[in-house]
């Protein structure tokens, strides 16, 4: 039998800031309280370099290498904005390149046995360098550009030394090498 999302009403267990703690029948899941979900920017320079950036994530107490990524919609200066709109932004923010050109690939749960937030892929292209990145005030992002072809060895080295390896990273790497899957 297939459950629908009018079988049991979700209880909340608790609402913070960002996220909302919430309980259906036994399932207990987070959802993000930005209705925007997510974008996580594949994007790669003219001397075809991925861009990756490296940040301490404090709910696993441990540097972690990621895609260039951030809220939609997160604070109320932004809250009108779509996906494409945020990727430009945090792209530019975090890694200190603009792009020309931004386009949607994939939509899909980051955790779907555990939040409602869904990741939107997107794909930048035209990229050039306008500052330095780094992130904002509450952020210290390092950048890695690193070449197309070496990025999955790149991305295992890192690993071996300590560093956790976002998983949706591979993901985006194989958008690159098939955008014919994905428009």
């Amino acid at each position: 039998m297939t459950r629908t999302a009018e079988d049991t009403t979700a209880q909340t267990l608790y609402h913070g800031q960002w996220l909302t703690l919430r309980k259906r029948g036994r399932w207990e899941f987070v959802e993000r309280n930005n209705p925007g979900g997510a974008a996580i920017i594949i994007a790669v320079t003219d001397e075809d370099k991925v861009l990756f950036v490296e940040q301490y994530r404090e709910p696993i107490q441990q540097q972690t290498i990621e895609m260039p990524a951030g809220l939609i919609g997160d604070l109320k200066e932004h809250d009108d904005e779509d996906a494409c709109l945020a990727a430009r932004r945090e792209l530019e923010e975090e890694t200190g390149y603009a792009c020309e050109h931004v386009h949607v690939i994939h939509t899909g749960p980051s955790s779907a046995g555990m939040s409602t937030e869904m990741m939107i892929f997107v794909r930048a292209t035209g990229l050039r360098r306008t500052g330095p990145g780094g992130g904002d005030e509450s952020e210290q992002i390092v950048v890695h550009e690193v070449p197309r072809q070496e990025a999955g060895a790149w991305l295992l080295r890192m690993s071996r030394k300590g560093y956790s390896i976002d998983p949706k990273l591979f993901a985006g790497l194989w958008f690159l090498e098939h955008p014919e899957a994905f428009g």
